[in-house]
């Protein structure tokens, strides 16, 4: 590296070379050089949540008389780019860093202090504005991180995961209203059970999202609690009384989300309880998906030698040998973000529940991981509504010929001629190759307008006993 392409900035523990063209500073350098774990950094939404609490901490404390009010302007221009976008490569921080996260606190600091200094109209490095006593005041990365870790679990949560769940919900209300008319073999342990109408297991499938929905939508509440103003164990030194309310209302103002000062700030930054409840939500929904996905692949199973009720959308060719084939793709890619959630589900309870006295030092990975949860679950949503649910068929026709020729319409028999009669006519009909419905008027069970009126498919998707008099 020659002198051109670096200059040297200071830290606590000496001088560093830091490349000429960054923003950020010593620590963050030093964060690059001693964290080359997974080349896995944060993503827009964290970066943007570290902005967005830098700029709200700026307001805050300019306000209460904390900072003077060019060098609070200074700091908010420079934190509004870093919401928007405009720095994300400013922030080379591996994931797996210090426990607290605050190598990259500290990359927010030096980024916005350097920018800040520029548009203040001095150089890089120079320290007008000055990443701890400015950006930082009245703040510890212990309080911070958990902060930006809500702000960005709870804004992907918004305005992320519901809107694509409600897609997804969408979606399966038109197929449940589409084919509530086509009835079809209902199965139990996959073996034949008694009838179902197509729709009724659509509405099965958006009711399972409606209470995705509601459970995601639950969270919320605990989110909302901002850690903030606790400082470095939670007791507030070297913050005002009233900044934590007041940074939690400009928090608010940003994002369009009501957020609030932690009911307890010990709670708040040595215990990321509301992470592990709000992930397991994602869990749950991300199981309900794979539920889904699962069923529409085994009832598109085929085409000619599987269960062959839906038709499913042909996305792309199947296979590279096997000409003509179209395999369930998109729905295999829903099963595998629910293996993958549920990955993070583990890391992401173990790293909560790991919480040392005053701290807990998996926040880091803990933001990491929900924040891929909350994406990925959002992109597979829309993409499965889209491209699959929507796109799917029934073949009516072919599953009114298969309901006729189940043994399980047996079961309508039982209230007349008794579940040993009707076992022995759903048996026989197996071993003839015939209809329960001509076993038992051939065995003088029941006359034929009786058996037509009691082994009628579509009534026996209702609640009550076929033939009995209202």
């Amino acid at each position: 590296m020659s002198d051109e392409d670096y200059r040297i900035e200071e830290d606590s523990l000496g001088e560093m070379k830091v490349p000429a063209d960054a923003y950020w500073g010593a620590q963050t350098q030093r964060a690059v050089e001693n964290f080359p774990i997974s080349g896995i950094t944060f993503g827009r939404r964290f970066i943007r949540a570290l902005g967005i609490v830098k700029k709200a901490a700026a307001q805050a404390n300019e306000e209460l008389g904390m900072i003077e009010e060019d060098e609070a302007e200074a700091i908010v221009e420079a934190a509004d780019e870093v919401i928007a976008g405009e720095h994300d490569d400013q922030f080379p921080v591996d994931v797996f860093q210090t426990g607290s996260g605050t190598s990259s606190n500290m990359n927010a600091n030096e980024v916005i202090a350097n920018r800040a200094a520029e548009i203040y109209g001095e150089e890089i490095g120079d320290r007008v504005i000055h990443p701890n006593d400015h950006v930082n005041f009245g703040q510890s990365s212990n309080d911070v991180i958990p902060t930006a870790m809500h702000v960005s679990a709870l804004e992907a949560v918004e305005k992320d995961v519901l809107p694509a769940l409600d897609t997804l919900r969408e979606a399966l209300a038109e197929k449940e209203e589409e084919y509530d008319g086509v009835v079809k073999t209902g199965r139990t342990h996959l073996q034949d059970a008694t009838p179902v109408r197509v729709g009724q297991e659509f509405g099965g499938y958006r009711s399972q999202i409606e209470k995705g929905l509601s459970r995601v939508d639950h969270v919320r509440d605990h989110l909302s609690e901002l850690a903030l103003g606790g400082t470095a164990v939670g007791t507030g030194l070297n913050t005002h009384p009233e900044f934590p309310a007041l940074a939690a209302d400009y928090i608010s103002e940003e994002t369009g989300i009501r957020f609030r000062e932690a009911d307890n700030h010990f709670e708040a930054q040595a215990a990321h309880d509301a992470m592990a409840e709000a992930h397991g939500a994602l869990r749950t929904v991300a199981g309900s998906l794979n539920k889904i996905a699962n069923d529409l692949r085994l009832l598109a199973s085929g085409p000619r030698n599987g269960l062959g009720e839906i038709d499913q959308p042909e996305n792309q060719p199947g296979s590279s040998i096997m000409p003509g084939k179209i395999n369930p793709v998109v729905a295999e890619a829903v099963n595998q973000v629910h293996k993958q959630v549920v990955g993070n589900d583990t890391t992401v309870e173990y790293g909560a529940a790991e919480g040392q006295i005053d701290l807990n030092l998996y926040k880091p990975v803990l933001a990491h991981n929900f924040l891929e949860s909350a994406e990925l679950l959002s992109n597979v949503s829309e993409t499965f509504a889209d491209k699959f649910v929507r796109k799917l068929d029934v073949d009516a026709e072919y599953c009114e010929e298969q309901v006729e020729q189940s043994m399980a319409l047996a079961t309508a028999l039982n209230p007349h001629i008794g579940y040993d009669k009707a076992s022995k006519a759903a048996k026989e009909a197996l071993k003839e190759d015939k209809t329960v419905r001509q076993v038992v008027i051939e065995k003088g069970y029941l006359s034929e307008e009786e058996a037509n009126e009691i082994i009628d498919p579509e009534a026996m998707t209702h609640r009550g006993i076929l033939g009995q008099d209202e």
